[in-house]
Protein backbone atom coordinates (compact mmCIF):
# COMPACT_ATOMS: atom_id res chain seq x y z
CA UNK A 1 0.00 0.00 0.00
CA UNK A 2 3.06 2.53 0.77
CA UNK A 3 4.41 1.90 -2.44
CA UNK A 4 1.12 2.26 -4.00
CA UNK A 5 0.84 5.54 -2.61
CA UNK A 6 4.19 6.71 -3.71
CA UNK A 7 2.94 5.94 -7.28
CA UNK A 8 0.32 7.81 -6.83
CA UNK A 9 2.05 11.17 -6.01
CA UNK A 10 4.36 10.17 -9.14
CA UNK A 11 0.77 9.69 -11.25
CA UNK A 12 -0.80 13.80 -9.70
CA UNK A 13 3.08 15.60 -10.32
CA UNK A 14 2.54 14.15 -13.83
CA UNK A 15 -1.16 15.20 -15.20
CA UNK A 16 -0.35 18.40 -16.20
CA UNK A 17 2.40 16.86 -18.46
CA UNK A 18 0.20 14.30 -19.81
CA UNK A 19 -2.75 16.26 -20.39
CA UNK A 20 -4.07 15.08 -24.00
CA UNK A 21 -1.10 12.48 -24.37
CA UNK A 22 -2.09 8.84 -25.12
CA UNK A 23 1.74 7.46 -23.83
CA UNK A 24 4.26 8.83 -21.57
CA UNK A 25 7.67 8.02 -21.59
CA UNK A 26 9.61 6.90 -18.63
CA UNK A 27 13.65 6.47 -18.25
CA UNK A 28 14.08 4.22 -15.17
CA UNK A 29 16.88 2.16 -13.63
CA UNK A 30 17.28 -1.28 -13.72
CA UNK A 31 16.88 -2.19 -10.03
CA UNK A 32 13.19 -0.60 -10.40
CA UNK A 33 12.23 -2.55 -13.69
CA UNK A 34 13.77 -5.70 -12.55
CA UNK A 35 11.51 -5.33 -8.88
CA UNK A 36 8.42 -5.98 -11.19
CA UNK A 37 7.04 -3.03 -9.45
CA UNK A 38 5.99 -1.23 -13.02
CA UNK A 39 4.96 -4.04 -14.42
CA UNK A 40 1.96 -4.29 -11.34
CA UNK A 41 1.48 -0.21 -11.36
CA UNK A 42 1.19 0.06 -15.24
CA UNK A 43 -2.42 -0.91 -15.75
CA UNK A 44 -3.89 0.39 -12.76
CA UNK A 45 -1.92 3.94 -13.79
CA UNK A 46 -3.84 3.38 -17.30
CA UNK A 47 -7.11 2.77 -15.54
CA UNK A 48 -6.54 5.90 -13.55
CA UNK A 49 -5.26 8.81 -16.29
CA UNK A 50 -6.32 6.97 -19.30
CA UNK A 51 -2.39 7.06 -20.43
CA UNK A 52 -0.14 3.89 -21.51
CA UNK A 53 2.56 4.32 -19.76
CA UNK A 54 5.96 3.15 -21.48
CA UNK A 55 9.30 2.78 -19.89
CA UNK A 56 13.05 1.91 -20.82
CA UNK A 57 15.10 0.53 -17.89
CA UNK A 58 18.66 1.07 -17.95
CA UNK A 59 21.73 2.47 -15.59
CA UNK A 60 21.17 5.83 -13.94
CA UNK A 61 23.35 7.67 -15.93
CA UNK A 62 22.35 6.77 -19.05
CA UNK A 63 18.35 7.29 -17.64
CA UNK A 64 19.97 11.05 -16.99
CA UNK A 65 21.31 11.25 -20.75
CA UNK A 66 17.84 10.10 -22.45
CA UNK A 67 16.60 13.01 -20.61
CA UNK A 68 18.64 15.27 -21.63
CA UNK A 69 18.45 14.22 -25.18
CA UNK A 70 14.50 14.47 -24.70
CA UNK A 71 14.00 11.12 -25.45
CA UNK A 72 11.56 10.33 -22.37
CA UNK A 73 8.81 12.54 -20.40
CA UNK A 74 9.66 11.37 -16.77
CA UNK A 75 12.71 10.05 -15.38
CA UNK A 76 13.03 6.85 -11.84
CA UNK A 77 16.29 7.06 -10.91
CA UNK A 78 18.56 7.30 -7.59
CA UNK A 79 21.59 9.02 -7.71
CA UNK A 80 21.61 12.25 -5.99
CA UNK A 81 24.67 13.84 -7.51
CA UNK A 82 24.08 13.06 -10.85
CA UNK A 83 20.29 14.42 -10.43
CA UNK A 84 21.40 17.48 -8.28
CA UNK A 85 23.45 18.28 -11.40
CA UNK A 86 20.98 17.28 -14.18
CA UNK A 87 18.60 19.92 -12.57
CA UNK A 88 21.69 22.60 -11.95
CA UNK A 89 22.54 22.30 -15.46
CA UNK A 90 19.01 22.84 -16.64
CA UNK A 91 17.93 19.54 -17.99
CA UNK A 92 15.48 18.96 -15.64
CA UNK A 93 12.78 20.47 -12.83
CA UNK A 94 10.48 19.03 -10.12
CA UNK A 95 12.53 17.02 -8.21
CA UNK A 96 10.60 14.72 -5.59
CA UNK A 97 11.20 11.55 -3.39
CA UNK A 98 8.44 9.10 -4.38
CA UNK A 99 9.79 6.21 -2.51
CA UNK A 100 12.17 4.34 -1.08
CA UNK A 101 15.02 1.50 -1.04
CA UNK A 102 18.40 0.11 0.25
CA UNK A 103 21.29 -1.64 -0.55
CA UNK A 104 22.35 -4.33 0.96
CA UNK A 105 25.73 -6.70 0.16
CA UNK A 106 24.90 -10.23 -0.61
CA UNK A 107 27.70 -13.27 -1.33
CA UNK A 108 27.33 -17.11 -0.69
CA UNK A 109 26.09 -18.47 2.44
CA UNK A 110 29.51 -20.12 3.66
CA UNK A 111 31.01 -16.44 3.69
CA UNK A 112 34.32 -17.29 2.70
CA UNK A 113 35.83 -14.10 3.38
CA UNK A 114 34.33 -13.84 6.70
CA UNK A 115 31.80 -10.44 6.47
CA UNK A 116 28.42 -11.45 7.60
CA UNK A 117 27.65 -8.88 9.92
CA UNK A 118 30.26 -5.82 9.33
CA UNK A 119 29.44 -2.71 7.48
CA UNK A 120 30.38 -2.88 3.32
CA UNK A 121 33.27 -0.83 3.52
CA UNK A 122 35.00 -3.04 5.82
CA UNK A 123 33.61 -5.67 3.85
CA UNK A 124 35.38 -3.76 0.63
CA UNK A 125 38.56 -3.90 2.61
CA UNK A 126 38.53 -7.28 3.08
CA UNK A 127 37.73 -8.28 -0.83
CA UNK A 128 40.74 -6.43 -1.50
CA UNK A 129 42.80 -8.17 0.87
CA UNK A 130 41.82 -11.72 0.35
CA UNK A 131 41.31 -11.25 -3.36
CA UNK A 132 37.96 -12.88 -3.08
CA UNK A 133 35.77 -12.17 -6.05
CA UNK A 134 33.14 -9.36 -5.87
CA UNK A 135 31.28 -8.33 -8.78
CA UNK A 136 30.62 -4.44 -9.99
CA UNK A 137 27.55 -3.33 -11.75
CA UNK A 138 30.33 -1.37 -13.75
CA UNK A 139 27.64 0.78 -15.80
CA UNK A 140 27.68 4.44 -13.91
CA UNK A 141 24.04 3.52 -12.70
CA UNK A 142 23.29 4.32 -9.16
CA UNK A 143 23.72 1.62 -7.41
CA UNK A 144 27.70 1.70 -9.49
CA UNK A 145 28.13 5.58 -8.37
CA UNK A 146 27.05 3.87 -4.69
CA UNK A 147 29.57 1.38 -4.62
CA UNK A 148 32.11 3.75 -5.80
CA UNK A 149 31.67 5.87 -2.88
CA UNK A 150 31.84 3.35 -0.54
CA UNK A 151 35.41 2.20 -1.67
CA UNK A 152 36.24 5.98 -0.66
CA UNK A 153 34.49 5.22 2.48
CA UNK A 154 36.81 2.47 2.95
CA UNK A 155 39.77 4.68 2.20
CA UNK A 156 40.29 2.98 -0.73
CA UNK A 157 40.39 3.86 -4.51
CA UNK A 158 37.97 1.83 -7.25
CA UNK A 159 40.01 -1.49 -8.05
CA UNK A 160 41.38 -0.83 -11.52
CA UNK A 161 41.87 -3.70 -14.49
CA UNK A 162 44.94 -5.20 -12.47
CA UNK A 163 42.97 -6.57 -9.70
CA UNK A 164 41.54 -9.85 -10.81
CA UNK A 165 39.14 -10.61 -8.15
CA UNK A 166 37.35 -7.30 -8.88
CA UNK A 167 34.91 -8.14 -11.56
CA UNK A 168 32.86 -5.18 -13.64
CA UNK A 169 29.91 -6.83 -15.01
CA UNK A 170 28.98 -3.58 -17.07
CA UNK A 171 24.83 -4.87 -16.96
CA UNK A 172 21.84 -4.40 -14.67
CA UNK A 173 21.13 -5.49 -11.18
CA UNK A 174 20.22 -9.10 -11.89
CA UNK A 175 22.42 -9.95 -14.38
CA UNK A 176 25.05 -9.10 -12.20
CA UNK A 177 23.79 -10.71 -9.08
CA UNK A 178 23.65 -14.11 -11.27
CA UNK A 179 27.38 -13.75 -12.19
CA UNK A 180 28.63 -12.84 -8.73
CA UNK A 181 26.66 -16.66 -8.04
CA UNK A 182 29.09 -17.74 -11.10
CA UNK A 183 31.49 -16.69 -9.72
CA UNK A 184 30.87 -17.90 -6.00
CA UNK A 185 31.64 -13.84 -5.11
CA UNK A 186 29.86 -10.92 -3.65
CA UNK A 187 28.26 -8.11 -4.71
CA UNK A 188 26.30 -4.89 -3.59
CA UNK A 189 22.28 -4.47 -4.79
CA UNK A 190 19.21 -2.84 -4.09
CA UNK A 191 17.14 -4.69 -1.96
CA UNK A 192 13.88 -4.79 -4.07
CA UNK A 193 15.82 -6.87 -6.82
CA UNK A 194 17.16 -9.12 -4.10
CA UNK A 195 13.95 -9.65 -3.04
CA UNK A 196 12.77 -10.46 -6.71
CA UNK A 197 15.97 -12.71 -7.42
CA UNK A 198 15.46 -14.74 -4.31
CA UNK A 199 11.85 -15.08 -4.56
CA UNK A 200 12.35 -16.92 -8.20
CA UNK A 201 14.40 -19.14 -6.12
CA UNK A 202 11.69 -20.10 -3.77
CA UNK A 203 13.58 -18.19 -0.78
CA UNK A 204 16.59 -20.55 -1.44
CA UNK A 205 19.32 -18.62 -3.28
CA UNK A 206 22.50 -19.51 -3.49
CA UNK A 207 23.66 -15.07 -2.37
CA UNK A 208 22.75 -14.40 0.66
CA UNK A 209 22.30 -10.77 2.50
CA UNK A 210 25.21 -10.34 4.48
CA UNK A 211 25.25 -7.09 5.74
CA UNK A 212 22.21 -4.66 5.96
CA UNK A 213 21.30 -1.54 7.84
CA UNK A 214 24.38 0.21 6.85
CA UNK A 215 23.37 3.96 6.97
CA UNK A 216 25.69 4.58 3.95
CA UNK A 217 24.04 2.62 1.40
CA UNK A 218 20.20 3.80 1.74
CA UNK A 219 19.16 4.13 -1.82
CA UNK A 220 16.84 7.25 -2.29
CA UNK A 221 14.73 7.25 -6.24
CA UNK A 222 13.48 10.17 -6.85
CA UNK A 223 11.18 11.35 -9.65
CA UNK A 224 11.26 14.12 -12.44
CA UNK A 225 9.49 15.37 -14.89
CA UNK A 226 12.28 15.44 -17.97
CA UNK A 227 11.19 16.95 -21.31
CA UNK A 228 11.60 20.00 -23.66
CA UNK A 229 9.02 18.50 -25.84
CA UNK A 230 5.09 16.90 -24.51
CA UNK A 231 5.00 13.45 -24.06
CA UNK A 232 4.22 11.77 -27.90
CA UNK A 233 0.68 11.36 -28.81
CA UNK A 234 0.61 7.83 -29.89
CA UNK A 235 -2.50 8.01 -32.94
CA UNK A 236 -0.42 10.77 -34.60
CA UNK A 237 3.05 10.38 -34.06
CA UNK A 238 3.57 13.78 -32.53
CA UNK A 239 3.45 15.43 -29.65
CA UNK A 240 0.39 16.44 -27.40
CA UNK A 241 -0.14 20.22 -25.98
CA UNK A 242 0.52 20.42 -22.69
CA UNK A 243 1.04 23.24 -20.48
CA UNK A 244 4.67 24.42 -20.29
CA UNK A 245 6.71 25.24 -17.16
CA UNK A 246 9.56 27.93 -17.16
CA UNK A 247 12.22 25.67 -16.99
CA UNK A 248 13.50 23.94 -20.03
CA UNK A 249 12.89 20.33 -18.36
CA UNK A 250 11.53 18.63 -15.48
CA UNK A 251 12.74 15.83 -13.45
CA UNK A 252 11.31 13.82 -11.16
CA UNK A 253 12.94 11.25 -8.80
CA UNK A 254 12.88 9.11 -5.96
CA UNK A 255 14.47 9.69 -2.50
CA UNK A 256 15.10 8.51 1.32
CA UNK A 257 16.65 11.46 2.89
CA UNK A 258 13.65 12.54 4.33
CA UNK A 259 12.00 8.97 5.05
CA UNK A 260 12.43 7.19 8.54
CA UNK A 261 14.48 4.34 8.48
CA UNK A 262 12.44 1.32 5.88
CA UNK A 263 11.62 -1.98 7.13
CA UNK A 264 13.44 -4.31 4.92
CA UNK A 265 10.13 -5.99 3.21
CA UNK A 266 9.16 -2.76 2.21
CA UNK A 267 12.33 -1.57 0.62
CA UNK A 268 12.19 -1.27 -3.03
CA UNK A 269 14.46 0.78 -5.40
Amino acid sequence: MRLFRAFLVLSLLLLPQMANAETLMMATTTSTQDTGLLEYLQPIFKKDTGIDLKWISVGTGKALAHGKDCDVDVLLVHAPALEEKFVADGFGVDRHQVMYNDFVLIGPAADPAGVKGKDIPTALKTFAEKKIPFVSRGDNSGTHNTEKQLWKVAGMEVPGKDATWYIDAGQGMMATIRIAAEKDGYTVTDRGTYIKYNAAAKGDAPLKILVEGDKVVRAPPRARRSSRKPPRNSSTGGSAPIPRRPSPASSLKASSSSSPTPRPENSLN
